[in-house]
C-alpha cells in the first residue's frame, strides 16, 4: 500500500478536482493515497464521463459536485501527533467498509468494533457517515462519496497550509495562535478549533536511565534539564552519565505545547542537543541511546524506552491509566488538545462545509473516539466536550 502525501500546491482546496473513487484503503494502520489523470469517472458509476454530441449541448456534471454536492477530494496535513488519528480515520472512510464487517465498521455479533453498538445502520462506514450530512450513498467497496487523503508534516505547516487554502484541515497539536503568531481573537474569527482527542505528552527516559532508577523526574528538574541547568543525570538520581536533551523541531505542535505546559512560553528559550521533526524519529533516539530523555505523543510509546512519573508542586502524575493521578487526567499539566483546524471562508461563512462536518463528525461519536483515538493510545474527549465539539459543526439537514 502507499501513501499519497503529495502537497496541491497553489491549488484551491475549493477546487481541487479528484475521483472519488480513485482511492482504496483498508487496514488498521493503513494509508490513505490518490491517484488522478486526465480521464475522470463519476463516483456514482464508475464510467468514463464521454463529451456531449453536437446535438446534445448539455454540459455533463464534473466529479467535483454531485446532486449539489462538493464531492471533491477532502484534504488534511499537518501533525504527527494527531497524523495516528487523522489517517487510520482517511483509511476507514476511504475503504468503505459494510455493516457486516465487524473488524473495520460493525456486525450484529460479538466481533464488532467498539462503539458501532450505538450506531444503527446497515449502511457502509462513509456512506452512512457522508449521508448525515446530504450525501448520496455508493454502496460500493472503496468508493466512498468523497475521498480523503491526509499528509504528513508538522502542526506550524499544517496550520500555514489551512490559512493558505491549501488543505480543508490543518492537523496540530498546539493551539493555531502559536503556530501562527496570532491572537485568539483573530484565530476565533477566521477559523474553527476542532479537538478530536487528547494527549498527555509524557516526558520518557532511555530505559538504561528508567532501570538506574529515574522513573519520576519534578517538573523544575525537568524545566532545568531543557533549559541547561542540570546536564548529568546523577543531580536527579540517576547514574554519572551526561544527559543527552532530545526536543522537537520547531513548528511542531509538540514543541510548541512542551513549551507553553512545561516552560510558560511558546517561545522560551531550549537548550537541546538535537531536535527532531517527528514523534517516530525522537521514538528512534531514545531508543539508540542510553542516556536520553525527550517528550513525544503518547501513541508513540513503545520498547526501549520508558516514560516517568512526573510531580508537579505536590502532585506526582504517573503513566499508569489505574493510578490515583495520571497523565492521562486532564488535570495533568502537559495534558494538550489535538486539533482538525477548518478555515472560513466567503463559501463556507461558519467555517466548516459539508465534507469537512461529515469527516469530523465521524470522530465525535463513541465509535470514532474509542476506535480513532482510543485505539491509537490517546485520551478520548469527555462526553459534554463532544457535545461542546459537535455543535461547531453546521446542522445535518
Amino acid at each position: 500500500m502507499t501513501e499519497d502525501q503529495q502537497r496541491f500546491g497553489g491549488v484551491s482546496r475549493r477546487k481541487f478536482l479528484a475521483t472519488s473513487g480513485a482511492i482504496g484503503a483498508a487496514g488498521l494502520a493503513g494509508c490513505s493515497g490518490s491517484q488522478s489523470d486526465d480521464t475522470s469517472t463519476t463516483a456514482e458509476s464508475g464510467s468514463t464521463e464521454t463529451e456531449a454530441t453536437d446535438d446534445e449541448e448539455t454540459e455533463p456534471e464534473t466529479e467535483t459536485e454531485s446532486g449539489g454536492m462538493d464531492t471533491s477530494m477532502l484534504t488534511a496535513e499537518g501533525s504527527s501527533t494527531v497524523y495516528p488519528i487523522s489517517n487510520k480515520g482517511s483509511s476507514y472512510w476511504n475503504s468503505n467498509a459494510p455493516a457486516s464487517d465487524g473488524e473495520y465498521w460493525g456486525s450484529n455479533d460479538e466481533t464488532s468494533v467498539p462503539g458501532w453498538d450505538q450506531i444503527e445502520t446497515d449502511m457502509r462506514l462513509a456512506d452512512y457517515f457522508a449521508s448525515r450530512y446530504g450525501f448520496e450513498p455508493t454502496g460500493q467497496q472503496a468508493t466512498p462519496p468523497f475521498a480523503t487523503s491526509v499528509a504528513l508534516s508538522h502542526s506550524g505547516t499544517g496550520c500555514k497550509s489551512v490559512r493558505d487554502g491549501l488543505v480543508d484541515i490543518g492537523n496540530s497539536s498546539g493551539p493555531i495562535t502559536a503556530e501562527l503568531g496570532i491572537s485568539d481573537a483573530k484565530a476565533k474569527e477566521e477559523y474553527v478549533d476542532h479537538v478530536v482527542g487528547r494527549d498527555g505528552q509524557p516526558v520518557f527516559v532511555s530505559q538504561n536511565i528508567y532501570d538506574s532508577g529515574v522513573t519520576q523526574l519534578t517538573g523544575e528538574e525537568v524545566r532545568g534539564i531543557y533549559q541547561g541547568e542540570i546536564s548529568n543525570w546523577n543531580e536527579v538520581g540517576g547514574p554519572d552519565q551526561e544527559i543527552y536533551v532530545v526536543g522537537r523541531a520547531e513548528g511542531s505542535g509538540t514543541d510548541t505545547s512542551f513549551r507553553l505546559n512545561m516552560l510558560g512560553d511558546a517561545d522560551a528559550p531550549m537548550d537541546v542537543d538535537t531536535r527532531k521533526g517527528q514523534n517516530q524519529q525522537v521514538k528512534t533516539v531514545l531508543q539508540q541511546n542510553d542516556n536520553a530523555i525527550g517528550y513525544m505523543a503518547l501513541a508513540f510509546q513503545s520498547e526501549g524506552i520508558k516514560p516517568v512519573a512526573i510531580n508537579f508542586e505536590g502532585t506526582v502524575y504517573k503513566p499508569d491509566k489505574s493510578a490515583e493521578n495520571t497523565i492521562f487526567d486532564s488535570s495533568y499539566p502537559l495534558n494538550r488538545d489535538l486539533h482538525m483546524y477548518t478555515k472560513k471562508t466567503d463559501e463556507t461563512p461558519d467555517g466548516t462545509d459539508m465534507r469537512e462536518a461529515a469527516f469530523i463528525n465521524m470522530f465525535l461519536t463513541d465509535f470514532g473516539q474509542q476506535v480513532f483515538v482510543e485505539g491509537v493510545e490517546y485520551i478520548p474527549l469527555p462526553e459534554k466536550d463532544i457535545e461542546a465539539e459537535k455543535a461547531k459543526l453546521p446542522d445535518q439537514p
